[in-house]
Formats: C-alpha cells, sequence, structure tokens
C-alpha cells in the first residue's frame, strides 16, 4: 500500500514515510491510493473479536511496510487494559434504536486517545524503518482534546520532542489545565493569542518554512505531525466505527449487513472522515450525520457545497469544534474528486488566498448522497445535556450533546426513525464540568473547575473518572503564551532544549 499527496502526483510514500513526515511536501496530505475491502463474512468474524484483535485486522490492511507482528505489537501496548479500564471504545445501548459509542475512556477522557496512544508506537517504528536517526520534533496545534491526548501519548516517547501549541482562550479549564500539568522530559505547551485557526494556521506555516526545515536538519531533527492531518493518527480512527458496528450485531441490536447512521460531533472532519474511509471499505453506513455548533461552516458547505471561513468566530461550551478551516476535508474531496488532485489543489489555493471556495455539482451531489449536516447552539446544547440526563438518565458532555440535537433535526427532516443510530460520544462529561452542570441546574456554578466536577459527581450519583480526579493535586508546569506571530520563535526554542 502506498499514498500519495491529495495536491500532486509527483511521488509515493510508503506507510513508515507518510507517518514519519505527517504532511507532504506540496501542502497537501497523505492518502492511500486505494482502500482495502472488508466483505459480510470478515465482518461475522470480527464480532468475536476483541477490540485490539479488530485494530491489528484493519491496521494491518493499510501498513502492508509493517510486519503483523510489529503491527499486533503496536496495538497491544496502545489499548492495554491499565490504559483502558473499561475497554476502548464501549457501546452504550440508549434504546432500542439509539447507541452511544464512548470513545473517552483512555488516559485523558477523549476520543483523541483513541488514536494517540498507538500514534507513538507507529511513529518510532516508522522512523526506524525509513532509516533515520533524526529525532522527530511533533507541532500540534490542539483546539482543546488533541494537545493533552498527544502529550499523554508521547511523554519520554525516545527520538521525539512535542510542542503544543493551543488558543489562549479557547480551550476548557480542564483541558487547558490537562496540558498545563503534563509531565515528561521532552514535552512544551505554549498558550497562542488567538483561536485555533489562528493556531493551525501557524503550525502549517512552520511546516512549510524551508529555513526553518534546513535549521532542524542541520540540528539531526525533523518535523512531524500529530494532528490528523497525519495519517498514522486518522488511520486508527478507522477501527472503532467498525468495532462499534460488529458489537452491535454480536448484542443483535443490529443484524449483520443492515445499514446504521453514524452521527459525528467534529470541527475539523477527521473523526467523519475516518467513518467515510469505513463505508468505503464496505462498512453499512446509511448516512454520516455532521453535526456542528454555532461555528456552522461545515454544515452550509455540506449543504450547499460553499466552503467559506470569512465568518464570525464564536467561542462556544463545545470549544474542541470551535473550527472555521477544516483540514480534514481535502482528503474527502479528493476522493469524490475520483482523485483530481489538480482541482483539489485549486481549491486549498483559493481558500488560502480568498477563505472561499466553491465545489461543483458533480461534487456536492455526491455529498449530499453521503452526508446530512446539521448545527445547533450553545443554548440547545444545553437543552438536549439536561433533556438526556432527565429523561433518559444518560450523562453526556457539550460535544456529544451537539451531536444528539443533530440527530434530533435529522429525525424530524427525514423521517429516519428505522434505521439504528450511533451517536459518537468524544468526551467525559467531566472534563466540561461547568457547562454541564450549568446545563443541568439552569445557572453558572459557584468555585473553580474542581468544585464544579464534585458538585456534578453528588448530583448525577456518577463516578469521576481517576485521571479528572487526580488532576486537583498535580503541579502546573507550563505558563507560557505568545502572539500568532512569534510560533516560530517557540520552536526555536525548542531547538535548543529550552522550556517554552
Amino acid at each position: 500500500m502506498n499514498y500519495q499527496s491529495t495536491r500532486s502526483r509527483t511521488g509515493k510514500a510508503t506507510s513508515a514515510q507518510a507517518i514519519s513526515q505527517g504532511l507532504c511536501g506540496d501542502g497537501g496530505l497523505f492518502v492511500p491510493e486505494q482502500f482495502p475491502a472488508v466483505g459480510e463474512e470478515e465482518l461475522a468474524l470480527m464480532e468475536n473479536e476483541s477490540y485490539r484483535q479488530r485494530a491489528a485486522r484493519i491496521l494491518s490492511r493499510y501498513l502492508t511496510d509493517f510486519t503483523v507482528e510489529e503491527v499486533r505489537e503496536c496495538v497491544e501496548l496502545a489499548y492495554r487494559p491499565d490504559r483502558f479500564p473499561e475497554g476502548p471504545a464501549p457501546v452504550f445501548q440508549l434504546d432500542q434504536n439509539v447507541s452511544y459509542l464512548e470513545l473517552w475512556h483512555g488516559p485523558t477522557c477523549a476520543f483523541k486517545d483513541m488514536a494517540l496512544q498507538i500514534l507513538p508506537l507507529l511513529l518510532t517504528h516508522s522512523l526506524k524503518k525509513i532509516r533515520s536517526d533524526r529525532e522527530a520534533l511533533i507541532l500540534v496545534a490542539t483546539s482543546g482534546d488533541t494537545g493533552k491526548a498527544a502529550l499523554e501519548g508521547f511523554q519520554d516517547v525516545e527520538g521525539t520532542r512535542i510542542l503544543v501549541f493551543y488558543p489562549k482562550d479557547g480551550v476548557s479549564p480542564m483541558q487547558e489545565r490537562q496540558m498545563r500539568t503534563q509531565s515528561g522530559g521532552n514535552v512544551f505547551v505554549c498558550a497562542v493569542e488567538g483561536n485555533f485557526d489562528d493556531t493551525q494556521t501557524g503550525v502549517k506555516r512552520i511546516f512549510g518554512d524551508a529555513e526553518m526545515r534546513e535549521l532542524l536538519a542541520k540540528k539531526g531533527m525533523m518535523f512531524s505531525s500529530a494532528n490528523s492531518i497525519n495519517w498514522g493518527r486518522l488511520l486508527p480512527q478507522i477501527v472503532y466505527y467498525f468495532s462499534a458496528y460488529c458489537d452491535l450485531c454480536a448484542g443483535h441490536s443490529v443484524q449483520r449487513g443492515a445499514p446504521v447512521n453514524f452521527i459525528v460531533p467534529t470541527g475539523n472532519f477527521g473523526d467523519i472522515l475516518a467513518a467515510y474511509y469505513a463505508k468505503k471499505m464496505g462498512l453499512p453506513v446509511h448516512k454520516l450525520i455532521c453535526a456542528s455548533n454555532a461555528n456552522n461552516v461545515l454544515t452550509e458547505f455540506l449543504t450547499m457545497g460553499k466552503y467559506n471561513r470569512n465568518r464570525e468566530f464564536y467561542t462556544t461550551i463545545s470549544p474542541s469544534m470551535d473550527i472555521l478551516v477544516s483540514s480534514n476535508l481535502e482528503r474527502l474531496l479528493y476522493d469524490l474528486t475520483d482523485q483530481n488532485d489538480e482541482k483539489v489543489a485549486d481549491w486549498m489555493r483559493r481558500l488560502n488566498e480568498t477563505g472561499e471556495y466553491q465545489v461543483d455539482e458533480a461534487v456536492l451531489s455526491k455529498i449530499r448522497e453521503l452526508f446530512y449536516a446539521g448545527f445547533c447552539s450553545d443554548d440547545e446544547t444545553r437543552e438536549e445535556i439536561k433533556s438526556l440526563f432527565a429523561n433518559q438518565n444518560y450523562l453526556c458532555d457539550p460535544h456529544t450533546g451537539v451531536a444528539a440535537r443533530v440527530y434530533e433535526k435529522y429525525l424530524r427532516d427525514t423521517g429516519d426513525s428505522k434505521t439504528p443510530a450511533v451517536i459518537v460520544s468524544t468526551a467525559s462529561p467531566y472534563k466540561f464540568a461547568p457547562e454541564v452542570l450549568r446545563a443541568l441546574e439552569d445557572h453558572a456554578p459557584a468555585g473553580d473547575e474542581f468544585q464544579a466536577v464534585s458538585r456534578l459527581s453528588q448530583l448525577t450519583a456518577t463516578r469521576v473518572p481517576a485521571p479528572i480526579a487526580a488532576l486537583e493535586s498535580k503541579t502546573v508546569r507550563f505558563s507560557s503564551s505568545c502572539k500568532k506571530e512569534e510560533m516560530g520563535a517557540a520552536v526555536l526554542k525548542i531547538l535548543d532544549s529550552e522550556s517554552v
């Protein structure tokens, strides 16, 4: 299996090269040349397998320059029981037709653990395979959850250093504390005065800086990424869609071969893109439902075919979705244009230069066939959190609340109440305890986030996840910040092994 850029066909890469490099030299994203098929017979076999066995099966089809033993070793280490004590991706059956795929039972209580516990293992193997003796400097832009999950995954991993940038006022207090208390001799954190799009753009600019890359090379280092622009980060996310479907079939909630709907709260389009790739591989999916908050650029695009980032940016109670430039959409467009790299490159150029582009009717028709898109306000999200707990005793975080509310809109618009629905639950409600508590009690809680955590646990009779409970006693290590124009200077400090 080889990989190519979404913006040109000037070269092919192995999976090890794609994972090591992260971003293509032309600014495009690595995509596989083809998608392996998984038929009904194989799905039947997977019903009786563990999550780790399913992961090894799917990943091996893409990582063809890895041995079966290497893939199995990465999977076993990444998803071991001490990191995922309740299982990596359990499915909670809410009622006869609706389930929640809970992806937040890992060490940082967010779905990013599902990929970022295995990415460091894949990266270290990849660097050996390409015979690189250079140290990897991993740059990360985060809207909240990726940062902590990446820091946790790469903590003290030999041959790596990791620098996480996050928007100073664009993450929850708990997300910020998770990042600022991270231990490890190779981890660095810096708050950026701006929003996530400023942060993401800054990281991409650093990646494309030839002078910076040359300086890294002189110091025996190379750039890599832990964002979902890296194929090694996106690939593991395909697995949990297969796993959820197999669990539902094994539990007789879904008849094998019958389609399901996946409802995915998304900002950067990586999580729902993984569901699309699973569908391409043969997973029976009827509709992919893209749920957005007030930053509804994806809703407009998937409905009208016009991408326009020139709009007001909203800071919401679902901060991991506060994004106006969805990087992974580029991969979808490449696939829907039958791998037309020139067309994709032109759209991305227009987005960079003018902030907008319009796809043609042929692509828009395919999008409408595959996706339903909707969005909701903060008030609607709070209403959904309160309703879910009051009526069905299910506690969710604001991002999952967005997905649940958009699914209700889908039902009203389509009447499709018979297709089994899987709502992707992306984070523990305790990562956003003040906002969840406000939704349940209709007023802002007094005190800090840990008092909100305690009150939420008492009110709902639910257990505080151990990683959240442990945060209160941890010492804050990082308190630095920079302007978006100074992100490159922060990287230079890392090169000199200075803490930022």
